[in-house]
């Protein structure tokens, strides 16, 4: 097994950035552009929706499991096929006549894509010293941030070419995610022993914490689906300028939110944003012209850029390492169910009680996942004895316990 590098811009971690890069250019190019696929084959416009939500709750469900079988039988194995098996599916959607049939592959679709996620996360992990961890999660989600900002666009456009340069243009992005992932070197696999399905498969305990994320989430969803429409529903133009103030907030303040809670305490950090989270989906809720939009999606990407690394961070401080595939598995299931229901029962609010309701609604959703986080934490996390590993690590585990506890009363704890 290869050494741990002690630096943070190695190599390896540039390779993983362009990968993460790849990997969400070739997504978001098919994931705008598939319902209008749908519609055309007849389907309406449920039907249309469901392509994301069959894609995210399939992925939610398999992720506790796909993250497993990333710890047994190595990272770079699962993103591998990951890669293959998706520019598969990338391909086939191209040919497939029918929507039920477009629907099952897409279910299939997220249960490698769940791999892919927790695969690549729980490698990036390991490549991170873990005193710049928030740090250098925060840099690697800026490349897909990036991607994220450019891809629908790009999608888009192809799109005027037809339905199927769309699907070869996002499966020529799988194979070059392969190609990537071949350059890769395995890191921390776990020996096989005993069955595979067992009481300890999922990691429960950080299942338990990511419910934060399925709280602050929620919201996301129904931004993501319907703040274009909102815009539009104001004569906002460009239709698309939220995503893009979103993209430029969060790629501002990321570099410094990561050093920031590696130096001062990732949950320091963390509860802040999780306000200013609170306070995006509020300001949507008060108004959906231009001023509003632009205030919300600043606010927003300052605070939901940056508390995804501080709470990944976090949660990787009290993670064994052989059990990190695990740990993302259960990250990514709380974080993908949040936002499939916050897309689904959004559009519902807001086909019943208008805009204002529904992004009220995920405001009030939001502001729970704070004294959630503070309970749990304290339940699930710090109510356990620290290994000696945990004990050392970062400049001593138990110092660090024995401050958390005592200002565990306080909801913002002094950065000093």
């Amino acid at each position: 097994m290869p050494a741990i590098e002690t630096r943070l811009f190695t190599p390896r971690f540039f390779v993983m950035c362009g990968f993460s890069f790849t990997v969400f250019l070739s997504a978001f190019q098919l994931l705008p552009t598939a319902p209008f696929r749908v519609l055309a084959l007849g389907g309406s416009q449920f039907a249309a929706g469901l392509f994301l939500g069959f894609l995210t709750y399939a992925s939610a469900l398999s992720a506790p499991f796909t993250g497993a079988l990333a710890d047994r039988f190595g990272k770079r194995r699962i993103l591998i096929v990951a890669s293959l098996v998706i520019a598969v599916f990338s391909t086939s959607y191209a040919v497939i006549p029918t929507v039920p049939l477009l629907l099952g592959l897409v279910l299939v679709h997220g249960v490698f894509w769940s791999a892919l996620m927790t695969a690549s996360a729980a490698y990036l992990t390991d490549l991170i010293p873990s005193h710049r961890r928030g740090e250098g999660i925060g840099y690697y989600g800026v490349s897909t941030i990036l991607a994220i900002s450019v891809a629908p666009s790009i999608g888009l456009w192809i799109y005027q070419f037809g339905w199927v340069a769309v699907c070869v243009s996002a499966a020529v992005l799988n194979l070059a995610m392969t190609v990537i992932a071949l350059q890769l070197e395995e890191v921390h696999v776990q020996p096989v022993r005993g069955p595979f399905f067992h009481v300890d498969l999922i990691e429960w305990r950080v299942f338990g914490m990511a419910l934060t994320l399925f709280l602050y989430a929620f919201g996301y969803g129904g931004i993501t689906s319907f703040v274009a429409m909102y815009a539009t529903a104001n004569a906002v133009t460009p239709a698309g300028i939220y995503f893009t103030a979103f993209a430029i907030a969060t790629i501002l303040t990321r570099p410094f939110a990561g050093p920031l809670g590696d130096r001062v305490g990732h949950v320091r950090v963390l509860i802040p944003c999780l306000a200013l989270v609170v306070v995006g989906y509020t300001l949507l809720a008060l108004g959906g012209t231009r001023p509003w939009l632009l205030a919300s999606a600043i606010v927003f990407g300052i605070g939901f850029g940056s508390a995804y690394p501080m709470f990944a961070a976090h949660i990787m401080r009290h993670v064994d390492t052989e059990r990190r595939g695990a740990a993302f598995g259960g990250i990514l299931a709380a974080l993908d169910t949040g936002v499939g229901s916050g897309s689904i029962v959004t559009g519902w609010i807001i086909n019943r009680y208008g805009f204002p309701a529904a992004y009220a609604t995920a405001a009030c959703l939001a502001a729970l996942s704070i004294p959630y986080f503070l309970i749990a934490d304290r339940q699930l996390l710090w109510n356990r004895a620290l290994s000696p590993e945990e004990e050392d690590e970062g400049g001593g585990r138990r110092k660090e316990k024995e401050s958390h506890v005592h200002s565990s009363s306080c909801l913002l704890p002094p950065i000093s």
